[in-house]
């Protein structure tokens, strides 16, 4: 990404719940966000910093840098950010923390980051240029047991279709970890991450046309990949991104497709997978009408990235990723985002028109983002659904409990951000009486 500006005006309080590893930190963020339980606290360029006052006699030391963010609390909380470097967060957002100098403790703390970060770029200097035959050589050797993989994977898709699955509800999820565990040695992630996604279908309600649903796609992926040279070479690229081949940043920075936009933020969504924590952050063009999907990743207990505020606007040139329907992208450079107190959305039809052309581009498209303006929340066969006008309505995802968007519609037509997907809609974000407000 490019180079962030720091800048000692203050975030949005949006921006600074936009942080929040979950509600109740936030709430718990809320509640300290007044100048009494506080003490020392004040502000630079690059950090905010303080002591509050916990139930222990000695207060927690809580610094906040800003330019990453980066967040250090001497509390024995395991969250990041922890309540405490909210509530200083949301205090200063306020206005109610005085500029000045750093003490020592945080002086020091500033230094220590900035010296670990010359020293990793000292490493990568000594590390010299890639070398260009070893990487092509192990390439190769990747790409050939990619294809070995995939071979394997066909064979036994049709053996396994071919037999039916009867009684497989007792034994099959396990089958399917058995062949995805396979398909990890062949270094085929994408086809791995499919096989135990099946196996999660194995004995739910309807799961036998949800399963084959599954293994078709699986097939179509594993068949796509044994003409990768006969594909046009955007659907070629989709394809190795699916079966997961990964593209450089370097790459993407310097060859893929820029956009220069007014991007809004529309909404991010947290998930955990194999111990790793993703965010998936939603972006649309006001002027070009694009979206487009930043993604970061954290280990658990580390903070994701937290640039790109929901409810926010962003003046920036994104750099996509290649593929048939190009949706991932970098922030290649950027301003300050700004909250953005409305959204004008689309019509349901229009998005599922849209999502119907991503799909015939790249029909392992797993999610698609949603902007929906004159919609309202409404109970439907015993579950949700946001419900225009006219009666056409789009169903929540079953595990979507909208009371917060109950809430801030109070039976009024609103706009929300979501994820579309085969199991329904998933809302990130609704805007209201001139504010967003994540769900």
């Amino acid at each position: 990404m490019g180079g962030q500006v720091v800048t000692a005006v203050p975030w949005t309080a949006e921006r600074v719940a936009g942080l929040a590893p979950d509600p109740a930190s936030e709430k718990a963020g809320r509640a300290l966000a007044v100048p009494a339980r506080w003490t020392g606290a004040g502000a630079s360029e690059d950090a905010v910093w303080g002591f509050c006052q916990g139930s222990g006699k000695k207060p927690y030391q809580t610094c906040v840098e800003l330019a990453e963010p980066a967040f250090r609390c001497s509390c024995p909380s395991r969250k990041f950010p922890c309540k405490h470097a909210l509530g200083l967060l949301m205090l200063w957002a306020a206005g109610r923390i005085d500029t000045g100098e750093p003490p020592e403790w945080v002086h020091s703390w500033l230094l220590e980051r900035a010296d670990r970060a010359r020293r990793a770029e000292k490493r990568a200097e000594a590390a010299g240029p890639k070398d260009e035959e070893a990487a092509a050589r192990r390439a190769g050797e990747r790409a050939a047991r990619v294809e070995g993989g995939v071979a394997e994977l066909k064979i036994w898709l049709t053996d396994r279709i071919g037999a039916g699955f009867a009684g497989f509800e007792r034994g099959g999820g396990e089958e399917l970890r058995t062949v995805a565990a396979r398909m990890v040695d062949a270094q085929a992630s994408g086809l791995a991450g499919g096989l135990r996604r099946a196996a999660g279908i194995v004995g739910r309600r309807d799961w036998p046309e949800a399963l084959l649903g599954e293994l078709s796609l699986l097939y179509l992926l594993a068949d796509a990949a044994t003409r990768l040279d006969a594909l046009p070479p955007a659907l070629a690229d989709t394809v190795r991104t699916r079966l997961g081949f990964s593209v450089e940043t370097a790459r993407v920075l310097e060859s893929g497709e820029r956009v220069a936009d007014e991007w809004l933020i529309t909404g991010a969504a947290d998930e955990e997978n194999d111990r790793l924590l993703t965010r998936r952050t939603w972006l649309r063009g006001r002027r070009t009408g694009r979206d487009a999907l930043v993604l970061s990743f954290a280990p658990p207990g580390r903070p994701l990235d937290s640039s790109l505020p929901p409810g926010h606007s962003l003046s920036a040139e994104l750099a996509f990723y290649p593929g048939a329907a190009p949706l991932r992208a970098l922030v290649a450079e950027r301003e300050i985002p700004s909250a953005a107190p409305s959204a004008e959305g689309g019509s349901i039809a229009e998005a599922l028109e849209a999502y119907a052309r991503a799909m015939a581009a790249d029909p392992w498209l797993e999610r698609w983002p949603v902007l929906l303006s004159g919609v309202t929340p409404a109970e439907h066969a015993g579950g949700w659904c946001l419900s225009e006008k006219d009666g056409t309505a789009l169903p929540l995802v079953p595990y979507a409990f909208p009371w917060a968007l109950l809430a801030m519609s109070a039976g009024n037509p609103v706009t929300v951000a979501g994820e579309w997907s085969p199991a329904g809609l998933r809302p990130l974000t609704c805007w209201t009486e001139n504010r967003a407000v994540r769900l």
